[in-house]
């Protein structure tokens, strides 16, 4: 996610009445948006993580995770001193969890149970993206500078080495039996890994999509759900390559995932839609609903024990009329201001089936 905090990557997104993809929002279809709690607190937020075995909810606020209680919504507990943080990953196994601290740049490993520090990990690049791959029992920590892919053991911390992806990595999903699928933003392209022999073993191009972002994956029926930055979901299959459809999906996706109980994929999209896509077989899928959710709720979880999908925003003050002080950009312009996030106003929002 190259816009990573909310004060930049969901900012622009006052201007709800000229884009057009939120006009769409269906909500007479199975899902709505069924709760929106704001419970505040300074910073901006990129991804999401439901630990749904402990009932825990990981939200990124820039300087530090805040926790909340799946279940309630309420505020648990804190990782703090995680500079330029992005993403939380959970080993299951041994109970740790690690979060990617793009600032430093390291990796912290903490109890997933208790929320206390292990260790600190210093890696290199730019730590963004992160995930448990199951079959090797490894985190994969993605960057947007080289190295693009730095494998951790997740029973000790132990960096086990680093893998070049020949670009910049977005969402990565496993599927549990020795292939890893990343997408790689700036390069419109995903590459196949395996996680034991850390190598790239395929890369398949996305056609049409371009600047993939979010990833669902069936591993059951070999599907790959990429959502690109181009208002487009492209469907391949995971085995060959081959491009199955391309679906049109809300604008500024920044993540995606699936749910095997369902078999429905869902794209976060920051203009103020949730986009479902369902797979009524392997071979046929169809834009189910635009779920109507919030400006700027670009980042969405999926919650494993009660199929609901978690996503985050806040409200944002108007852009600002007066004159950019701000440096000129590379094209000499001034930059645009963007909008800031009201104080205080930073939401959890929960969308299921009514």
């Amino acid at each position: 996610m190259k816009l990573r905090l909310g004060l930049i990557a969901g900012l622009v997104l006052t201007c709800s009445a000229l884009i057009p993809s939120a006009a769409f929002a269906d909500d007479a279809g199975p899902y709505k948006l069924l709760k929106s709690v704001t419970v505040g607190g300074d910073g901006g937020w990129d991804y999401l993580h439901v630990d749904a075995d402990n009932r825990k909810l990981y939200i990124s606020r820039g300087n530090r995770f805040d926790v909340f209680d799946a279940d309630t919504l309420a505020k648990v507990g804190e990782i703090p001193d995680t500079n330029g943080c992005h993403g939380v990953a959970i080993d299951p196994i041994s109970g740790h969890g690690f979060t990617s601290n793009g600032r430093d740049p390291s990796v912290t490993m903490f109890d997933a149970k208790t929320l206390n520090v292990i260790q600190k990990i210093t890696v290199t690049g730019r730590p963004d993206g992160i995930f448990y791959e199951p079959f090797s029992k490894h985190i994969f920590v993605e960057s947007h500078e080289a190295p693009n892919e730095t494998i951790i053991n997740a029973a000790d911390g132990a960096v086990l080495g680093t893998i070049d992806l020949g670009g910049e990595p977005e969402q990565g999903e496993s599927d549990g039996n020795g292939h890893v699928y990343i997408n790689l933003e700036s390069t419109s392209e995903v590459v196949v890994v395996d996680p034991t022999a850390m190598k790239v073993t395929a890369r398949y191009p996305l056609g049409d999509g371009e600047g993939p972002s979010g990833m669902g994956l069936d591993a059951k029926n070999r599907r790959v759900f990429s959502c690109c930055g181009n208002a487009k979901m492209v469907v391949l299959d995971a085995d060959t390559g081959k491009i199955l459809t391309t679906l049109p999906t809300g604008n500024r996706t920044d993540a995606g995932t699936f749910n095997p109980d369902t078999l429905e994929a869902f794209s976060s999209n920051g203009d103020g839609t949730l986009t479902i896509v369902k797979e009524n077989s392997p071979s046929d899928f169809a834009v189910e609903q635009n779920v109507k959710t919030k400006m700027g709720a670009r980042t969405c979880a999926l919650d494993a024990k009660t199929g609901n999908i978690i996503l985050c925003t806040a409200l944002f003050q108007p852009p600002s009329t007066a004159p950019s002080t701000a440096p000129a950009g590379e094209n000499g312009r001034p930059r645009r201001q963007r909008p800031r996030a009201l104080p205080g106003s930073f939401m959890i929002l929960v969308v299921g089936k009514s």
